[in-house]
């Protein structure tokens, strides 16, 4: 079993700790990489990446699941990791943001969305390029709807949604476009 030095966890995993369930141990890959941690049974998805794994990208905002700030892709799908607990990601494949880019290169989502200025503050910002990574891995030519539907779960106080949008749009097209000519 690892043992964790509890002067480097936060308030809330002291509290994971301190539930006095027995660790199980959690095998899973987060953005290419094999992990396998014992962790508290108890512990969220959310809190495995940020405070073990020290995935920053992923935020906790409403711990609810309403906002998306804390969206990832899990197993292809875009999950809201406030709600999941971390050992359901047993045996899955998970994409943080920090997963999104490619040596050192942003992706063409990312990039979109600074190229559209498709965020302001960014704290919503990396649960839509999930939300949209999921999309159009599913679907890569997604129409108007599809776009509204599969980012439907996210919210942002800062941008309007018309640029986050176009975005995603703008990045659908150029990723086919991509792979057309390889």
């Amino acid at each position: 079993m690892t043992k964790v030095d509890e002067k480097d966890l936060c308030a809330m995993e002291r509290a994971h700790i301190d539930s006095k369930e027995r660790l199980v141990t959690l095998s899973c890959t987060v953005n290419g990489e094999a992990i396998s941690e014992d962790i508290d049974p108890t512990m969220l998805l959310l809190h495995f990446l940020r405070d073990r794994l020290k995935l920053f990208g992923t935020k906790e905002a409403c711990g609810e699941g309403e906002c998306g700030a804390c969206t990832i892709v899990m197993d292809g799908e875009a999950v809201n990791s406030c709600l999941v607990l971390a050992i359901e990601a047993q045996g899955s494949e998970i994409t943080t943001v920090e997963g999104l880019s490619r040596d050192g290169e942003l992706s063409i989502l990312q990039q979109e969305f600074i190229n559209g200025d498709a965020l302001q503050c960014g704290f919503c910002t990396p649960g839509f390029l999930m939300s949209a990574r999921a999309l159009l891995d599913r679907n890569p030519d997604p129409s108007d709807d599809d776009i509204i539907e599969g980012l439907s779960g996210n919210l942002c106080r800062c941008t309007g949604y018309r640029q986050i949008f176009e975005a995603v749009k703008r990045a659908a097209k150029r990723e086919r476009e991509e792979l057309s000519r390889s």
